[in-house]
Order: structure tokens, then C-alpha cells, then sequence
């Protein structure tokens, strides 16, 4: 997928499982930006770093829906375009810049550009997690939200040592079990809220799971160790065990609607 154009000229592709109840969020799979925004003035090797999307992210979302046999949504467009996992009035939602580097195609953005990103990027993709969801609950079913990522090993010169983090809000039913089974398998160093919080306003999982009160979490994968598909399907298959692990132990607690509240401001 990568920078590839949507064979459908959605901004976002999807995987449906019926009997499933397991969505799959990968807000920054792909780079593609279409040919009418020249690259947003950028090179094409920049747009395969990280700047633009979540290394490794699609595959291993990919894989992971497969072995779960879970429902799962795509971004397939660049977040330098809108950032989907940006709520709508965060002033990053268009980075002007990023990763040390100026978004020609982004400096001199006025409203009518922001509203149409806003509209055909955006929205549909935001559109689609909401529809998702509610046939899920309509079918008497609570779904439970994971939301997929990379991160760099390094950030502004400094090495980040963990390999795989679990992001989380208050919302503990599925991090604080899922943190504590991979703690304690002591295969790769785990991070709880590192290296971004897990917790920031009007992004995607606060939007469609914290303030509806529904389970969830984030998972943040260091791109190193999904930057190919046989990397990215040993992780899916270790991943996809120990979230599995995690719903079967809870299942009690996290078939519910509950709200927790949240520590964003």
C-alpha cells in the first residue's frame, strides 16, 4: 500500500469480519498524496520516512486482523496531508512542520483548502470508524478498539529503548493487563505511555472510545522490527496471542460500555 493510489478513491480501506467484535485502527498506514498536491512540495524519499506515515504499521495491522480475524479501517493518505489522529482543532491537524523539516505544500493553507482536506480526508475516514462501531453495538456487541503504530528508534538524537508500548488513557481494562503480559514474557522492552501519551484530545481513540466508554488501546511499534513483512508477521503473531490472552481473561469487564473519564485537558 504505502503510496499507492486507492483503487477505490476512498480515503480508506477496510476489513470486515461480521462475527467479529475487534476493530483495528491504522491511522497512518500510508503516504499517498495525490498528484494534484505535487508531494506537498516534498521528495519522494522523504515521504517513505516516517514524516509521512507509520512505518510498518499497514503490514502489521494487516497481519494482525488475519490471526485475530478482526474487523480493521486504514487511513490511505498521508497524515502530512490532515493528520487523522489529530482532533479537529489541534493546531498540529496540518503541520506546517514536521521532523525538522518545512511542508511547502502546507505553509500557505487558508480555510477553504483546510475545510476540503477536513472534507475529503477527514471526515470519511472518521465517518466510517463511527459506522463500524455501531453495527458492531447493534449486532449486541461491545467492540474493543485497538489502535496500531510505529515510532522511530531515534528522536532528535536520542535513542528510544523501548521496542513495543501500550498507550492508554484511564480506561486500564485492556492496557494494564495487556502491559503486564508483556512485562512479564520479558521478550522486548515495554513502554506504558512512551514514547507519546495516551491521552490527547479529539484524537482517534479519545473521538470513538474514551468518551463513549468503550475498550481500547494504543499499540506503538518501533519501525525497526516491522520494516518487512517476515519482521512484520512475527510481531503480529506474538502481539495477536497476547491481545487475544487479554479478551479472553477480561471478558467479563471489557463487554461492557463504561465510561472512565479522561486526563486530556
Amino acid at each position: 500500500m504505502i503510496n499507492e493510489k486507492p483503487p477505490n478513491s476512498l480515503p480508506y480501506q477496510t476489513i470486515h469480519r461480521p462475527k467479529s467484535n475487534i476493530i483495528l485502527l491504522c491511522d497512518h498506514s500510508s503516504s499517498y498524496i495525490p498528484i494534484k498536491y505535487s508531494n506537498l512540495g516534498l521528495s519522494e524519499s522523504l515521504l517513505n520516512k516516517h514524516i509521512a506515515y507509520d512505518i510498518g504499521a499497514y503490514g502489521l495491522t494487516h497481519s494482525m486482523a488475519s490471526l485475530l480475524g478482526a474487523n480493521a479501517i486504514f487511513s490511505y493518505f498521508s497524515r502530512l496531508l490532515i493528520d487523522p489522529n489529530r482532533g479537529i482543532d489541534d493546531p498540529t491537524l496540518i503541520m506546517k512542520f514536521a521532523d525538522q523539516h518545512i511542508i511547502p505544500g502546507n505553509r500557505s493553507i487558508d480555510k477553504s483548502e483546510f475545510n476540503k482536506r477536513k472534507r475529503n480526508f477527514y471526515v470519511p475516514y472518521h465517518n466510517q470508524i463511527e459506522i463500524m462501531i455501531n453495527t458492531i453495538i447493534q449486532r449486541g456487541f461491545v467492540p474493543v478498539i485497538i489502535s496500531m503504530h510505529s515510532f522511530t528508534r531515534i528522536f532528535r538524537n536520542n535513542i528510544r529503548p523501548w521496542e513495543v508500548s501500550i498507550l492508554w488513557d484511564k480506561d486500564n481494562r485492556v492496557s494494564e493487563p495487556l502491559i503486564n503480559l508483556l512485562e512479564n514474557d520479558n521478550k522486548y522492552k515495554i513502554g506504558d505511555n512512551e514514547p507519546y501519551i495516551g491521552y490527547l484530545r479529539g484524537d482517534t481513540l479519545n473521538k470513538h472510545a474514551t468518551t463513549q466508554g468503550i475498550p481500547h488501546a494504543l499499540i506503538e511499534v518501533r519501525n525497526d522490527l516491522i520494516n518487512n513483512h517476515k519482521k512484520q508477521k512475527q510481531i503480529a503473531l506474538y502481539l495477536s496471542e497476547k491481545l487475544q490472552k487479554v479478551l479472553d481473561i477480561n471478558r467479563s469487564e471489557i463487554n461492557k460500555i463504561k465510561k472512565f473519564g479522561t486526563k486530556s485537558i
